[in-house]
């Protein structure tokens, strides 16, 4: 292996994808600070602030998911796919790295197809119990699969699979003996159970419904709220909380100090995402998931259903939340045997070091890649 590798990060669109991309870049510069690390991302999505943000350098490919419907979008997919290729290929032959890693999202697909038809060495990291058509495809191609799931054998070549764990934000990790500081943080007080309501970082209609429509027996039933919207429903959320204030309900369109807000927490209700449900496993929190209907493959439902058969978390369907959430989040907060059991469960899922273990994966592939050439 070189004393200066260079390694290519592709995938992102959401926050699931950005946050584990970049946890694995900085093991990386962790292990070998003379590493230089590129990252890939879609244009117009949010990799491309975030990870500039982060310290590293991103270049956008023209590239987006289909849509649902007959779209302008979706005629011009395969122009992007062609146009994206070509431009993979174009940052792969300047570049030169050693290695390429996917990670999930728009340009990972691109990404990965041109360094494997261009001989260099890959990984993929799969956040999710179900993996998309694009990594089934690429699967028997790569040099490994790092997956954070059990049986994933069924779609993965099983001599190719290493289970690793998601990676999360570091900060995540360190919240034991934060609680006053966060309760402080949000103004809430040590007396009132917190409840964290989190739709992932683009928000989440059907759980921000819920929680609207729940405010008052919410607030009557003693409960105090960290509520992320997203920023669509942001206006509407705060509108509707002006008048709970001074008893502990509080709305942000975005958190960024989720340290702060899982260590406030006593519950959470969230999607099912495979980001959200790691950091939930590493952080303890007992939990409410209410997966996304509107992902590929119902992944999230199916990322849920491995907690749920280990009694780590409670599930309500998408089209029961408005029926069902707010009388299940009552009912969780006054059953404290309920909240140790899930506590307990979903600690035992967890992989603190997760990211460590995929960038030791990483270096590990280089290396036997070097001796063979």
């Amino acid at each position: 292996m070189q004393a200066n590798p260079k390694f290519i990060i592709s995938g992102g669109g959401t926050g699931g994808h950005i946050f584990p991309a970049v946890a694995i870049a900085d093991a990386l510069k962790k292990k070998l600070p003379n590493a230089e690390i590129l990252f890939v991302g879609a244009k117009g999505r949010m990799e491309m602030e975030k990870v500039p943000s982060a310290g590293y350098q991103i270049i956008g490919l023209w590239i987006s998911g289909l849509q649902r419907r007959i779209t302008t979008q979706n005629l011009l997919f395969p122009v992007k796919i062609i146009a994206s290729l070509l431009k993979a290929r174009s940052i792969i032959r300047s570049f030169k790295p050693d290695m390429v890693v996917g990670v999930g999202g728009y340009a990972s697909g691109p990404t990965l197809r041109a360094a494997v038809a261009m001989g260099i060495p890959t990984i993929i990291q799969e956040q999710n119990s179900y993996p998309g058509i694009t990594n089934k495809i690429l699967a028997p191609k790569v040099n490994k699969i790092c997956v954070a799931y059990d049986g994933m054998e069924k779609y993965f070549p099983k001599s190719s699979i290493v289970i690793t764990g998601n990676p999360v934000r570091r900060d995540i990790t360190m919240i034991s003996d934060k609680r006053d500081e966060a309760l402080s943080f949000f103004g809430l007080n040590n007396t009132s159970p917190v409840l964290l309501v989190l739709g992932g970082s683009l928000g989440a209609r059907t759980i921000n419904e819920s929680i609207l429509s729940s405010l008052e027996l919410l607030a009557n039933n003693g409960l105090q709220v960290i509520w992320q919207t997203g920023i669509a429903f942001a206006e509407k959320a705060e509108k509707a909380l002006k008048p709970y204030a001074n008893i502990g309900l509080r709305t942000f369109a975005f958190i960024t100090r989720m340290d702060m807000a899982y260590a406030a927490a006593d519950l959470v209700v969230s999607r099912a995402g495979a980001i959200a449900i790691s950091e939930l496993c590493l952080v303890g929190k007992p939990a409410i998931l209410v997966p996304s209907p509107n992902v590929a493959e119902d992944h999230q439902t199916k990322n849920a259903m491995a907690l749920v058969k280990k009694n780590a978390s409670l599930l309500i369907k998408d089209s029961e939340a408005l029926e069902k959430l707010c009388e299940t989040i009552i009912s969780l907060s006054g059953n404290s045997q309920l909240q140790e059991q899930l506590s307990k469960n979903i600690r035992q899922l967890a992989f603190p070091d997760a990211a460590d273990q995929i960038a030791d994966e990483i270096i590990s592939c280089l290396k036997i890649n070097s001796n063979n050439n």
